[in-house]
């Protein structure tokens, strides 16, 4: 390890015991402060998961060290995003948050929470579009980042705060909906959410989006570009996806033609994955490595997903505060204790049933996990008999 990162390593480690004099512990590591890089934070933070911190643990001390380093990183010379290209995009949604926001704090400042509780009900509802632009993050962003370099660990603490702000906007929302709040207490709610929205778009450009820029290249962009289309844009028109313009009458290839042979019949890829994806459900499937090998793509997905998961540790795809519920699940299978595990939830009006199974070849022996996922408030609906054709 630089001896530059050992320095910062010891600083962090200090922050974080809070031993010491502050100032004094400043100075002491002034030149190496002076000098900290975004790809340096993100080194800084992965020695301390491996040292065994968590990254809730890590997510009460991020902010000062991100305050002690502001001013190195802000002068760290990056190259913007051009126009039209995934980075972009995201910084265009991260300044129509800021926009956002500057027109919910002239509510704010009124103070009066209960004269304007629709109007503040409405902006916190709108505010709930970050999450899609949270999830491009998570799911196209992330997952590219960590098979470049497994110094990226530390991206599980950015969704440990991605969390933290979600779940504080849904309680906020809750508040407002039912009459629930109290001057001062909602008062420090709004306080934190502003403040836990503004850290998000300050780590996303000060760390996040420069360090991409360092690992990717001009197709990586195009690629996760693309893949951005699975998702709504946050408080932005979409814009024009490219257009590919290979020939429309493109003859199947051999392996589209190739015929599977079964125990109970034979089919082609091409039927086999058109099937796949008929089904009114998600499958997503875990090889025995614990690697995403496959997900389906159905008309109307429950859950967002995007080729950038692929070969993606299964550990990494969930927030790092339910990851020992997949961990056990897995563990479970694998060691022959459960052969399925249900779960259902409610979101966004919808009434989701969660099954995971176990996936096991003729000899007993586990090869993967099946996750299935299917929006049943419908199913739950019927009653009597259908028997004839309407």
């Amino acid at each position: 390890m630089e001896k530059r990162i050992e320095n910062l390593m010891d600083f962090s480690q200090q922050i974080y015991k809070n031993s010491g004099n502050g100032k004094e512990l400043y100075n002491k590591y002034l030149e190496d402060i002076q000098a900290v890089t975004p790809m340096d934070v993100f080194k800084i933070e992965n020695e301390q998961l491996k040292l065994g911190l968590t990254p809730k643990e890590m997510l009460s001390f991020v902010d000062k060290l991100i305050n002690v380093f502001y001013k190195s990183l802000e002068e760290y010379p990056w190259e913007k995003p051009e126009s039209g290209t995934f980075l972009y995009y995201l910084m265009k949604e991260n300044q129509e948050l800021k926009n956002e926001l500057a027109n919910f704090k002239i509510i704010i400042k009124k103070q009066d929470y209960e004269g304007n509780r629709i109007i503040i009900q409405e902006l916190l509802l709108k505010l709930q579009a970050y999450n899609h632009h949270l999830a491009k993050l998570e799911n196209i962003l992330f997952p590219y980042l960590e098979k470049k370099r497994s110094r990226f660990d530390g991206l599980k603490i950015m969704w440990s705060l991605h969390d933290d702000v979600r779940r504080n906007l849904k309680d906020l929302i809750g508040e407002v909906s039912d009459h629930l709040y109290e001057f001062d207490g909602f008062n420090k709610k709004i306080g934190k959410l502003f403040f836990g929205l503004y850290g998000l778009v300050q780590k996303q450009e000060l760390l996040l989006f420069p360090v991409s820029t360092e690992v990717f290249d001009k197709e990586d962009f195009e690629i996760m570009h693309e893949q951005s289309f699975e998702y709504p844009f946050a408080f932005i028109d979409p814009p024009s996806k490219r257009v590919d313009h290979k020939e429309e009458n493109i003859v199947m290839n051999d392996t589209e033609k190739s015929i599977i042979p079964m125990e109970t019949g034979s089919l082609s890829f091409e039927q086999v994955e058109l099937m796949i994806n008929t089904l009114p459900v998600d499958i997503t499937f875990v090889d025995v490595n614990d690697k995403v090998a496959f997900f389906s793509n159905p008309t109307d997905r429950t859950f967002p997903r995007s080729v950038a998961i692929i070969g993606r540790d299964v550990r990494n795809c969930h927030p790092p505060e339910s990851v020992h519920i997949v961990e056990a699940i897995i563990s479970d299978f694998r060691n022959n204790v459960k052969n399925q595990e249900n779960f259902w939830i409610q979101m966004k009006g919808m009434f989701l049933l969660i099954q995971y199974f176990a996936v096991r070849n003729k000899k007993g022996q586990y090869i993967g996990t099946l996750e299935v996922s299917q929006e049943i408030s419908n199913i739950q609906k019927l009653e009597g008999e259908k028997r004839l054709l309407d």
